[in-house]
């Protein structure tokens, strides 16, 4: 890395090729836009993204679009969309997404949308509170709360969420101006595996989720989250409506949402869920334990390969459990079958129990005969051990429902190059494009690359980089988000650089993460040290937020169960297909953070060297924001002291000082 050499110029400008908005498009982006606080009009990037959606819709094309932050992305694919006339679902990485098309875009895409449109959000049934498991809670509900030491603030509330079931309209848990105890969430709320259904429910034609689910039945656009999309197909494509398009966003995430989707956990617990559930209806202590059992004799079974990928066909000591749990499945399925009760809500008890049961033997019955095409391995603490299923390659999966018969369309800020392989996307039928970042990057930012530490590998690395971090904090002022790939890494970092600066050092282990994010947000010399579960999805702009330190090139771990069984049929190519497309993609999301607005700058700091000495460093830059870079720690503690002091915060030519 030379000290001094700029990356290309911003992407946006030299983003001219690509499909012509038609004319009706151009019209829209130009009312909508204009009707933004302060106005203004489309980024250059913003159009090409938008022309290019409405191309794949009208062509018949899948398109896979970078587009980087500021971009606009969500009103580039919205648009074009609505005006297509065709059903679309927009799939999320997360809920958060969701909830803020649903409570920000979409409304007011909406008011500004010549001809308007409908739209609707749907969501796991778990996030709807249920009416009838409202209307069951009694007595017994109250103890089970109690033993759990909950007591006096469970009633409390309960009594708050049926308040608030006759005021709400979407019963959407996202809704509530309070967070409820998750115990208390759970016995007013009921998911997926144990609903039976509005037609078997008495409250079916009250029930929330089933609201959602025909709010979405007749909308344009519905949104919905990847699990969701996920679940749907393997349901057959009975969760969400019909629709011609889909367009993932945050699609990086796309291939590990589908593979915890399609894939399953077992473990004690769940069983012994399903015993609690049983034990509501049927007067059996017999019953009852032998399911509780079947879940500790596969843990047992389970602890001696814990933290290993198992070969298939599974070995016996598995298999065993698994077909004695599927017996005993079978035999409380029966029983319950049997039971006829006038009790309306015993009724409503048992067949949730029998919907649970019936889910839980299919998973125990699919892991017990395991086929091809699948990894298994045991994960989880140990005292808890968890035998986790996934298949090795969504891609056919994909291919075969989500792809099939509409046109997709797969967005993110950052995008892996093997994308469309990984997740089963042809060649002869998909366009890729990258529309770039209207932000200045070059003027605006700063890539170190901390050379003169030891490689993160050796012993000394941990106090080599808590003196940098010290160091670069200082120069900060604070205001810095300091990633690291390991939570024993962090801790080591927090406990030594804390007692060296003058400055709140926050630890992901104190708060809740939007919480967390919150106080961070708020004080702006407050420092922030997380994991890779951070190192997306954080939106602080401004000057709380100047540095951004990685702690080391996040690579995947190496024991990792799936990606270790995809690297071995990969073969020699499993490093450049597998491992630095994750470590690209997970870096650009890290250094994605510092500049999230046109006036933001600062300096992303890599304190691993090999981003400077390995062959495949300019895999890694080039997936970067393009930012001038340097590898002397004297230039970035002076720019960044320029910004803490509000003395300069760009050079004389216009790159960043001093």
């Amino acid at each position: 890395m030379s000290e001094s050499s700029a990356g290309a110029a911003p992407a946006e400008q030299a983003a001219i090729a690509g499909p012509s908005p038609s004319a009706a498009l151009t019209a829209a982006l130009d009312a909508v836009i204009g009707g933004l606080d302060g106005g203004g009009e489309a980024r250059p990037g913003q159009r090409r993204m938008a022309a290019g959606v409405e191309a794949a819709i009208r062509d018949g094309r899948n398109l896979v679009v970078q587009a980087g932050t500021g971009t606009g992305k969500s009103l580039a694919y919205l648009v074009p969309a609505v005006l297509s006339g065709k059903r679309t679902i927009v799939a999320t990485a997360t809920k958060a997404l969701q909830d803020q098309l649903a409570g920000k875009d979409l409304p007011f895409l909406a008011s500004r949308m010549p001809g308007g449109f409908t739209w609707a959000v749907v969501k796991g049934r778990a996030n709807y509170l249920c009416r009838q498991r409202l209307e069951e809670v009694d007595a017994s509900t109250q103890e089970a709360l109690d033993l759990d030491g909950l007591g006096a603030t469970a009633r409390t509330q309960l009594g708050r969420l049926a308040a608030w079931a006759e005021q709400t309209s979407s019963g959407d848990r996202a809704d509530l101006d309070w967070e409820p105890l998750a115990a208390v969430w759970s016995a007013v709320s009921v998911g997926g595996e144990e609903c039976p259904g509005a037609s078997r429910c008495p409250a079916g034609e009250r029930c929330f989720a089933e609201a959602a689910r025909a709010r979405a039945a007749d909308a344009d656009l519905v949104v919905a989250n990847l699990a969701l999309y996920g679940v749907n197909f393997r349901a057959e494509g009975m969760v969400l409506p019909p629709h011609d398009v889909v367009i993932i966003d945050e699609a990086h995430q796309l291939e590990d949402a589908i593979s915890n989707t399609v894939g399953t956990s077992l473990w004690a617990g769940r069983f012994s869920a399903l015993a609690a559930r049983v034990r509501a209806v049927l007067a059996d202590d017999r019953l009852v334990a032998d399911l509780a059992a079947a879940g500790s004799t596969l843990a047992s079974a389970l602890g001696p390969f814990h933290g290993q990928r198992l070969e298939l066909p599974l070995p016996a000591a598995v298999v065993d459990p698994l077909v004695n749990a599927g017996e005993r499945l079978a035999r409380t399925l029966d029983t319950l079958g049997a039971i006829k009760t006038s009790i309306e809500d015993a009724d409503q008890r048992r067949v949730r129990a029998q919907k649970a049961a019936t889910s839980l033997a299919e998973e125990v019955a699919v892991v017990a005969d395991l086929p091809d095409g699948y990894v298994a391995w045991v994960e989880g603490e140990r005292h808890e051990p968890r035998l986790s299923i996934a298949p090795l390659d969504v891609g056919p999966f994909l291919a075969g429902t989500a792809w099939k018969e509409r046109t997709a369309v797969l967005t993110s800020a950052t995008l892996p190059s093997v994308l469309e392989r990984t997740v089963g996307l042809t060649a002869a039928r998909t366009d890729r494009d990258d529309v770039g970042s209207p932000f200045d990057y070059e003027r605006n930012g700063l890539l170190y690359c901390a050379t003169h530490l030891v490689d993160p590998r050796h012993p000394d690395h941990a106090d080599q980089l808590a003196d940098e971090l010290t160091a670069l904090i200082t120069a900060a002022g604070g205001r810095t988000l300091a990633l690291f790939t390991s939570w024993k890494r962090l801790d080591a970092a927090v406990a030594a650089v804390s007692e060296q600066v003058p400055y709140r050092v926050l630890s992901q282990r104190d708060l809740p993460s939007g919480r967390l994010v919150a106080e961070f947000r708020d004080d702006e010399s407050s420092c922030l040290f997380a994991t890779t579960g951070l190192f997306q999805g954080i939106d602080v702009p401004g000057t709380t937020l100047s540095l951004v330190t990685v702690d080391r090139i996040p690579f995947p771990r190496p024991d990792e169960p799936l990606l270790a069984a995809r690297r071995e049929r990969a073969g020699p190519a499993a490093f450049a297909t597998i491992d630095l497309p994750r470590a690209q993609t997970l870096l650009a999301q890290a250094a994605g953070r510092l500049i999230r607005r046109a006036d933001d700058r600062g300096v992303v700091a890599v304190l691993d060297p090999r981003l400077n000495t390995a062959r495949y460093r300019w895999e890694l830059i080039r997936a970067l924001p393009p930012m001038r870079r340097t590898r002397h720690r004297d230039e970035v503690e002076a720019f960044l002291a320029g910004l803490r002091d509000g003395t300069q915060g760009t050079g004389g030519d216009g790159t960043p000082g001093p």
